[in-house]
């Protein structure tokens, strides 16, 4: 009786091989591997682009004069609102990136007031709008009047420019999105990283530096990036304090010359450019602080680009 764990036997050819004239035994066929067809990938796509084409002609279709968008897109009125969109955008997340590290710190801080305090400013200007704190810092001269500060007195409406209420209504409240998110991001880190920096007599404020911040900066990046696209968009809301910006220039435009949607256009294109600009560098930022945790990075758009380039080129090298 044979078993069924029996070798083969040495001159008995493998399955599947075939035998020539000579006595050969010639290579199993390689096998040809039939990809599947999603058809439903196609379908929906279809239909996508088809919606997108449907929204385009609707577009070209409305009543906007174009020539107008286009007279404007490089307007000195319309350049100079971005350029404040864009300073009072930087301005205000550095500011919210210091106060959003500064009162994570506290709030994990094994001292009950400042934990207390950290959490109080967290929840204020998290549960008021962005437009409510806004209009509070144009009217602060119907509580005080006068500034004194003892070494600096002067009338609050002179103190509180358009600028300076549109500082400080987006950098603190963009303060306290930054320390929840530095707080998390600092959670993140292992605590036997700071036991470690501890145990080599490092102090509490060289082990955050050091060691806890720069871990947990892979952590931090994308939100905060995510946070600062938000900030560039929800700063038009400082055109209600008479802060010309973007949106308050292309308004100011729209109601002399009547063309209100041609405006509107033409800072919904100026805004989409800032975004992208950024949302490029946020990639290769979130690219760089992830070295420490992917052994190999993921390739880079370019990349992609020109390895699909080489792919469609080796046939023709081939031939």
């Amino acid at each position: 009786m044979t078993d069924k764990f029996d070798k083969v036997p040495a001159d008995e050819p493998p399955k599947g091989s075939a035998v020539t004239k000579e006595g050969a035994t010639a290579p199993p066929e390689q096998i040809k591997a039939i990809p599947v067809r999603h058809w439903g990938r196609w379908v929906s796509g279809v239909v996508v682009v088809a919606l997108l084409g449907a929204l385009v002609y609707a577009f070209s279709q409305g009543d906007v004069n174009w020539d107008t968008v286009g007279d404007f897109i490089f307007d000195d009125r319309i350049l100079t609102g971005m350029g404040r969109t864009l300073l009072i955008s930087v301005l205000s997340m550095i500011i919210g990136l210091v106060l959003g590290v500064l009162f994570a710190v506290m709030r994990l801080s094994k001292n009950p007031v400042t934990g207390a305090v950290a959490w109080l400013y967290i929840w204020f200007f998290r549960g008021t709008p962005v437009y409510v704190q806004l209009l509070l810092w144009f009217n602060l001269a119907l509580i005080f009047p006068v500034l004194n500060l003892g070494f600096y007195k002067d009338e609050m409406v002179d103190v509180m420019t358009p600028f300076m209420v549109a500082l400080l209504g987006l950098g603190l409240n963009e303060g306290a999105y930054m320390a929840e998110i530095v707080r998390a991001g600092i959670q993140s880190v292992d605590e036997g990283q700071t036991e470690a920096s501890h145990a080599l007599g490092m102090s509490n404020s060289k082990t955050m530096r050091r060691v806890v911040l720069p871990q947990a900066m892979r952590v931090i990046v994308p939100p905060t990036g995510n946070e600062f696209i938000n900030l560039l968009k929800t700063s038009s809301l400082v055109a209600a304090v008479q802060y010309v910006e973007l949106t308050r220039a292309a308004q100011n435009i729209g109601s002399t010359s009547f063309a209100v949607m041609e405006m509107l256009l033409v800072a919904s294109f100026w805004y989409l450019v800032l975004t992208s600009v950024f949302s490029v560098g946020q990639y290769y930022l979130e690219r760089r602080y992830a070295r420490g945790s992917l052994r190999s990075l993921p390739p880079t758009p370019w990349q992609k680009v020109k390895a699909n380039l080489v792919r469609f080129r080796r046939p023709e090298v081939a031939r």
